[in-house]
């Protein structure tokens, strides 16, 4: 069958495997994804997911056999996804239950990424070793000017090694470090100046880096029958638990059928926000730096503490609010488009709902390659204001988790502990109340029906 445009994918992770699956079901679309390493892997370690991205894998027939490595709650029924637990303290005290239908599923990153490629199937061309450096498309035409569609030039793609590529469709699904998210806010900094705006060029390229969010965090997997031995009974082996204190926070949840249980440990800078780090972003650490960031808190997350030996810390970055995740015919997906802090365990999942809503448009039967620009606007236009929500209420549970919200402290002398904590405890929830009260189906069933309606005026 011949194909009616091909579509290349910069970036192997999760956003860019889980649009692969979803086009790779159109037989008349062209599919290569492009890897900068040498092989598919992914960094880090637990992923979150909650309901709104399961009802994806379930759509994808990838439930299944993720549920063979993932701690999955029964479908529906309500469970404690989170306990929340003042630690920063000599005497730690629970102070909340998380309840949600179906409760958190967690799964080790790398089992995660390993069930995708098992599902990619031969008919997409997979590249490793290829670090996209930057990207060139033609310049927008008319729609009159795109009736012979099939003499539409390519975008051309640039490769660190010297080669280059053609496709019709880029998408940039490379990460928080994004070149594609360069190369686009250059573009669209180059047009801005061109039509006499000099201020917007601006605003486009302050877009393009990744900023520091000013926070750390300290990323290890413990073993957990190193926990076990230490502590038998510890509440962390069997219950995901947030444990919350001043300017810092931990948490931590069994994976990998509860074998192994990740650790994350932030402290948060909120003055150095926004700014650029002079550093590595990720580095081991010796253990005792850990050690003396959470020396006053309590003794189970001590225990906790004890059974890291080498914790790496990773600068947290985040990207800047995009005007557009498209242009012309390339869009971000997943982190090039949103990288947000990781309070709410939804950065993979945005991520996984970008990439089926996007596929779903590209795949459907009005999009052609003359047509390639109007699905990725509708894409925008449903996805972007959907993920900058998520990406503004994880920065707000960050300041929650540590204690720095505005008008919400526990340091002044007679402070109303318990009641504060509640009041603390339902801003949080509301928050992430979307996580497992909307359904992505909605926002699919917009974007086919505005691409729909879009085709039937033309």
């Amino acid at each position: 069958m011949s194909k009616k445009f091909t579509v290349a994918i910069c970036g192997g992770g999760v956003g860019g495997l889980v649009c692969a699956i979803v086009l790779s079901q159109y037989s008349d679309i062209q599919v290569d994804i492009y890897e900068a390493a040498n092989q598919f892997s992914e960094i880090g370690a637990g992923i979150g997911m909650w309901p709104r991205t399961w009802k994806i894998m379930q759509a994808l027939g990838l439930d299944h056999d993720l549920a063979e490595v993932a701690i999955v709650p029964p479908n529906g029924v309500p469970q404690v996804a989170f306990t929340f637990r003042k630690g920063d303290q000599a005497e730690g005290r629970n102070f909340y239950a998380l309840n949600t239908p179906g409760g958190l599923i967690s799964i080790h990153r790398a089992h995660f990424q390993s069930t995708l490629l098992r599902h990619l199937p031969s008919s997409c061309n997979a590249h490793t070793r290829k670090r996209l450096v930057s990207y060139t498309q033609p310049a927008r035409r008319t729609r009159r000017s795109m009736a012979g569609a099939a003499a539409l030039p390519k975008v051309t793609l640039y490769f660190q090694d010297g080669t280059t590529a053609f496709c019709d469709v880029l998408l940039g699904a490379d990460g928080v470090k994004s070149n594609v998210r360069t190369s686009m806010m250059k573009e669209m900094a180059s047009l801005a100046r061109a039509q006499g705006d000099a201020a917007q060029a601006e605003v486009f390229m302050r877009a393009a880096p990744a900023r520091w969010s000013g926070t750390s965090a300290y990323r290890a997997v413990i073993p957990a029958e190193k926990l076990r031995s230490l502590v038998p009974g510890h509440r962390v082996l069997t219950h995901p638990m947030i444990y919350f204190g001043k300017d810092t926070q931990i948490t931590v949840y069994p994976i990998a059928h509860g074998t192994l249980i990740n650790f994350a440990a932030f402290r948060a800078r909120y003055d150095l926000e926004n700014t650029t780090l002079d550093a590595p972003w990720v580095q081991d650490v010796p253990r005792d730096e850990l050690l003396r960031d959470f020396h006053e808190w309590e003794p189970e997350v001590q225990a906790l503490l004890q059974c890291v030996q080498t914790p790496s810390r990773w600068a947290v970055h985040t990207s800047a609010p995009l005007g557009a995740f498209t242009f012309g015919r390339v869009a971000l997906v997943g982190d090039a488009a949103h990288a947000m802090m990781p309070y709410q365990g939804s950065g993979a999942g945005q991520a996984v709902e970008d990439a089926y809503v996007l596929a779903t448009l590209l795949g459907h039967p009005s999009t052609s390659i003359a047509t390639l620009p109007r699905a990725l606007q509708i894409y925008d236009a449903v996805r972007r204001p959907f993920a900058q929500h998520v990406a503004k209420v994880s920065r707000d549970n960050g300041l929650l988790f540590t204690m720095n919200y505005p008008g919400l402290t526990l340091e002044s002398p007679g402070e109303d502990v318990p009641r504060k904590l509640a009041e603390l405890s339902s801003r949080i929830k509301k928050k992430w109340e979307w996580a497992w009260e909307s359904s992505v189906d909605d926002d699919v069933e917009r974007a086919v029906r505005m691409l729909e309606e879009a085709a039937s005026r033309s």
